[in-house]
């Protein structure tokens, strides 16, 4: 008993509405958990690499 809705696409019902909810809060969690210190990290190992590369180098006399 699915109804059209514009386009010919079925229209969701209450239970997938709810799925698709708790999906997306499920992926913006692992986008915190996850992506976000791993980005992190990569982010500081470029940012040491640069600073030791350009750095001025001590003369030994």
């Amino acid at each position: 008993m699915a109804r059209l809705g514009r386009g010919g696409q079925t229209k969701e019902t209450r239970k997938q509405r709810q799925e698709r909810k708790e999906e997306n809060l499920k992926i913006q969690q692992q986008l915190k958990t996850i992506v976000l210190p791993t980005v992190g990290v990569i982010f500081v190992c470029i940012v040491v690499y640069v600073f030791l590369k350009t750095r001025p180098r001590l003369e030994e006399l």
